[in-house]
């Protein structure tokens, strides 16, 4: 299923875990669920349902969100695996058509960052436009956040997520 990028954040928001399997191996089960909440048959209708839903519809992809993790948990998916093979997915891709955009935007936006950094430890906050560069030191930050996350696995999950790995490569039980 393809989805625009705004009812792709209609989903998102309403039915997360839907989301993340549409464009994975689960992605014919979350499309039809999808397509059964909204009461849509083709991917271009249930776009413009999600684009334009009804209070109503969107409780129906709530509770359809809701049956569709009960459904993979039945299924002994968990919603980790689901994240870990989005994020695989990615990184295949990346690797797949020798795509330097990660690379290249994570090296502009590391020198972005430490560059307004030191511009700011030197000079100080300028009086014009001082607070204007301050919200972009913080916007910067949590973008290089984000990729040493990606790089590097972040600290706080990389425990959990080698016990998930784990898990899911031998089969245990939670």
């Amino acid at each position: 299923m393809n989805l625009g990028q705004t009812a792709l954040q209609v989903l998102k928001t309403v039915a997360p875990t839907i989301a993340l399997a549409v464009g994975g191996p689960f992605g014919p089960i979350a499309a039809a669920a999808i397509h059964t909440a909204l009461g849509t048959s083709t991917d271009n209708a249930a776009e413009t349902a999600l684009t334009t839903a009804t209070p109503e519809q969107l409780l129906a992809l709530k509770k359809a969100d809701q049956d569709f993790a009960e459904q993979m948990k039945q299924l002994d998916i968990a919603a980790d695996k689901l994240r870990f093979d989005d994020t695989a997915n990615a990184r295949a891709r990346e690797i797949a058509l020798k795509d330097n955009t990660n690379k290249i935007l994570a090296y502009l936006v590391t020198v972005g960052f430490f560059g307004v950094l030191g511009f700011l430890l030197w000079y100080g906050k300028p009086q014009a436009g001082g607070d204007v560069m301050l919200v972009l030191v913080g916007s910067l930050g949590t973008a290089w956040t984000g990729i040493i996350a990606y790089y590097f696995g972040s600290s706080s999950g990389s425990a959990a997520k080698t016990a998930t790995i784990d898990r899911i490569v031998t089969g245990a039980p939670k």
